[in-house]
C-alpha cells in the first residue's frame, strides 16, 4: 500500500499576510465603490437639473401661446399663469400648477414634462382632484379641465393621457398642436 503524502499546511505567518492582503484589496474597493457612488449622485443630480431646465423652456415655449391654441378649441381663457402654487394649511392641500389657464367659469391645469409618464398623468389627476377639493373649499364653482404638454410624447402615453381626458399638448414644427381629449374632456 503506497502512503498518501500531504502538503505541509501554510503557515500562520503566511495566512495571515493573505488576510491582510485582502482587507488592503477590500478598502481599496470599498474606496473605489464610495467614490463612484459619490459620482454617480453628482450624476444624478446633474441630469435631474438639466430635465427641470428642459421642463422650463418646454413652459416658456408652449404657454405664451396656449390661450390662443385653446381659443381655437372654442375656450376662452383670460388669463395665464406659470407656476402657480396652492397652498392651503389649514386643509393640508399644497401643489404647484405648471400652467394655469382661467377664466369666469373654467381653469385648465396644464402640467409640463419633457417626456411625460403614465406616472406624471396619474400624479396630474391627484393635482386635479386636490384643485377640486381646494376650489370646494373655497367656494370656486369653476369647471377644472386638464392638459398635459411634452416635447417627446410616446404613442403608449398619449393614448393613456386623452383615455384619462386630457389634453396632448406636443410640438408640431415650429409650434405646437393641441389634442382634444377622446370624447369630452373630463371635468373636476
Amino acid at each position: 500500500m503506497e502512503a498518501v503524502q500531504t502538503a505541509n499546511p501554510p503557515s500562520f505567518e503566511s495566512v495571515w499576510a493573505l488576510f491582510q492582503e485582502v482587507g488592503e484589496k477590500q478598502k481599496e474597493t470599498d474606496r473605489i465603490v464610495k467614490e463612484t457612488a459619490r459620482q454617480m449622485q453628482r450624476t444624478d443630480s446633474e441630469l435631474g437639473k438639466l430635465s427641470k431646465r428642459m421642463g422650463e423652456v418646454v413652459e416658456y415655449m408652449v404657454a405664451p401661446n396656449l390661450r390662443e391654441k385653446f381659443k381655437e378649441l372654442g375656450f376662452n381663457f383670460s388669463k395665464s399663469n406659470q407656476k402657480t402654487e396652492v397652498t392651503d394649511e389649514d386643509n393640508n392641500i399644497s401643489f404647484e400648477i405648471d400652467v394655469f389657464l382661467e377664466n369666469y367659469s373654467k381653469a385648465m391645469l396644464v402640467e409640463v414634462k419633457t417626456t411625460p409618464t403614465t406616472e406624471d398623468v396619474k400624479d396630474h389627476i391627484e393635482r386635479l382632484e386636490k384643485m377640486r377639493k381646494y376650489a370646494d373649499l373655497h367656494d370656486d364653482k369653476r369647471t377644472f379641465l386638464g392638459a398635459v404638454a411634452g416635447v417627446v410624447i410616446t404613442d403608449n402615453v398619449k393614448k393613456y393621457v386623452l383615455k384619462q381626458g386630457f389634453f396632448v399638448i406636443e410640438p408640431s414644427g415650429e409650434g405646437f398642436n393641441i389634442i382634444p381629449p377622446n370624447g369630452q374632456p373630463k371635468e373636476w
